[in-house]
């Protein structure tokens, strides 16, 4: 077997985590992989525990959970706020369900998603009747949209509804500060944010951020092109593939570190 064809997941989980969650918090635990409705296992919650309530079918307020699409980008519009899409299996996914105790339950996610985000809640649930039947079509059409494997899936939008700023997932260790860094991360290292900073630069500091960026587009580009040549699957390929993949980490590191710095 090939490189390519066995890299193609761990390329995924590169040019994705690294480019979303990689600018986010920085080394920690590896998160738990997502859940899919086919593959699960875990037994349905007893009926205190079902999710019910848990969104609004109707109209958006910020730092609410809403299943209105229309009336989130509507609200993300007039406010300026991005968009945070929750993609949920809410009554059967593990990872959901301890993401929602362990962070969106909490009054320190609360107070922030109150001021800084527009919150849309996509369900899959097994208990048809937590969704009405208007969204169904459309929450499987932006699962095809957003290529969202599994549950938690987590998604930024910019404020004009379109634009992807980045995107991440569950993890063991998650609380609200973890959890509120790393959207800060994404949104920090979004073209829009990048931009905006680059203004307020003075020319030799412009010349420092531009070389960061180019740097850290190059490691994904180099890489990227090795695996379209479909290497051999061998000790020395494979040792380069952990090479690029590092140089890819450090890159989008020093990117980060300098945003920051400079912010």
């Amino acid at each position: 077997m090939k490189i390519g064809q066995i890299a193609v997941w761990a390329i995924g989980i590169v040019l994705v985590v690294i480019l979303a969650v990689y600018f986010l918090a920085g080394p920690k635990a590896p998160p738990p992989a997502a859940e899919s409705a086919a593959g699960a296992a875990e037994a349905k919650p007893a009926a205190a525990a079902a999710p019910k309530g848990k969104a609004a079918i109707a109209g958006a307020v910020p730092g609410e959970w809403t299943m209105d699409l229309d009336a989130a980008q509507a609200l993300a519009a007039e406010t300026g706020l991005p968009l945070f899409l929750n993609f949920t299996g809410s009554d059967w996914c593990g990872w959901c369900r301890m993401m929602d105790k362990q962070v969106f339950s909490q009054d320190a996610w609360k107070t922030y998603a109150k001021e800084n985000l527009v919150l849309v809640w996509i369900d899959f649930p097994k208990d048809k009747s937590l969704v009405p039947d208007a969204f169904v079509e459309r929450n499987a059409k932006l699962m095809r949209e957003f290529e969202v494997g599994g549950f938690p899936t987590f998604v930024l939008l910019d404020s004009d509804g379109q634009t992807r700023l980045g995107q991440t997932g569950a993890s063991r260790d998650a609380d609200p500060e973890r959890f509120i860094a790393e959207l800060e991360d994404v949104l920090l290292a979004s073209d829009k944010s990048v931009a905006a900073l680059r203004e307020k630069l003075a020319d030799e500091r412009k010349a420092e951020l531009d070389a960061a960026k180019e740097a850290k587009d190059l490691a994904r580009q180099k890489l990227e092109d090795w695996i379209r040549t479909d290497p051999e699957s061998n000790e020395e390929n494979n040792a380069a593939f952990e090479a690029m993949r590092d140089e890819i980490q450090r890159a989008d590191a020093a990117f980060l570190d300098f945003l920051k710095a400079a912010k």
